[in-house]
């Protein structure tokens, strides 16, 4: 039988006073972690291991320089160690500037070890915006500084679980300007960008995408806002006059609950909360946050720091597990199209 490829996936430890630190150290505790593949922690030995102790796990830390001198075996997290911060004085949930700067290089240093080929993949922790600020960061979030980072001016950010997935055309902007910044164009993008993106890091063939509505009921026949008829509606037929299986603007009320049901590989939304409410009602504990469009491969958790319960012992690490099987999936997928092109 043929050995399982197992890509060297960099685990990023996200803000050091959020729940990154916990969750890293509850998931690679799991015997059978090692076997689909090969964890490498880019963070800090000190703050890892005070989230050991909080945990009650008995794990050995060991830094290492470079991602191919890990051990990768059950019992030990290997580690580059960015930052060197002393734990004690450190209190979960209280960010600094130290802290939000430590996490921002955490996530360069992996970038630059997945663009020179070093590591397969990334896997975020959670990070904080107001960390980000203090840190006196340009960013807000990890998907606009790995973009920039690597060069990529087409992106575009997706949720996954086993049952939904959704893409979204707009990110992190308010609500009555979403509007004003839908075109026809970037539409379109998005929907060639998620056609691609389930072919080659999903393994699907002809994925089968779907892309909802802006207003009520898709518009019906423009008495809720005519953005359906004038940009969305001419956006899916340029995408399907270029091969790709895409439908809509359909209602959004209705399209979730068929998307989830099987009906289509994929969901195309027009603002942020539009994907991930229906998103996280179905896949709080175990979805992934996975960007398109960079020339490496990245997913995250798809939570938030949880300040208020860092540092407690509470933290689910379901999510880290999810985004760390679909980094080495996506990473065998992108392997096999390799070799056989």
């Amino acid at each position: 039988m043929k050995e399982l490829y197992r890509p060297i996936v960099g685990i990023t430890m996200g803000d050091p006073v959020g729940i990154g630190p916990e969750i890293i150290c509850m998931a690679l505790n799991r015997p059978d972690i090692c076997k689909h593949l090969r964890p490498v922690v880019i963070g800090d030995i000190s703050v890892l291991e005070k989230a050991a102790d909080l945990q009650g796990v008995t794990i050995s830390l060991s830094g290492i320089d470079a991602p191919d001198q890990g051990a990768f075996e059950h019992g030990r997290i290997d580690v580059i160690a960015v930052s060197r911060m002393e734990a004690k004085s450190i209190q979960w949930g209280k960010p600094t500037r130290e802290t939000g700067r430590s996490m921002i290089d955490y996530i360069n240093m992996a970038t630059d070890l997945a663009l020179a080929g070093k590591i397969d993949a990334i896997a975020t922790c959670p990070i904080n915006k107001a960390a980000m600020k203090l840190a006196q960061s340009n960013f807000h979030g990890h998907t606009e500084l790995l973009a920039a980072r690597t060069g990529a001016e087409v992106y575009a950010m997706m949720m996954a679980g086993p049952r939904l997935r959704v893409v979204l055309v707009t990110i992190h902007m308010p609500l009555e300007a979403v509007s004003r910044t839908l075109t026809v164009q970037n539409i379109e993008t998005v929907i060639a960008l998620t056609d691609h993106s389930l072919k080659t890091l999903f393994g699907i063939a002809r994925p089968n995408i779907a892309v909802a509505g802006f207003n009520p009921h898709a518009g019906e026949e423009d008495m809720f806002g005519s953005e359906e008829s004038e940009i969305i509606r001419p956006a899916v037929s340029n995408a399907v006059d270029r091969g790709i299986e895409a439908v809509g603007p359909l209602p959004p009320d209705t399209l979730f609950y068929h998307a989830a049901s099987g009906r289509y590989d994929a969901v195309v939304c027009m603002y942020h909360d539009q994907g991930l409410i229906p998103f996280k009602m179905i896949h709080f504990a175990d979805g992934v946050n996975t960007t398109l469009g960079l020339p490496i491969i990245r997913t995250s958790v798809d939570h938030g720091t949880a300040y208020d319960i860092a540092g407690q012992g509470r933290a689910d690490p379901g999510s880290l597990l999810a985004a760390l099987e679909m980094a080495a999936e996506q990473a065998r997928c992108r392997e096999k199209t390799r070799l056989e092109t």
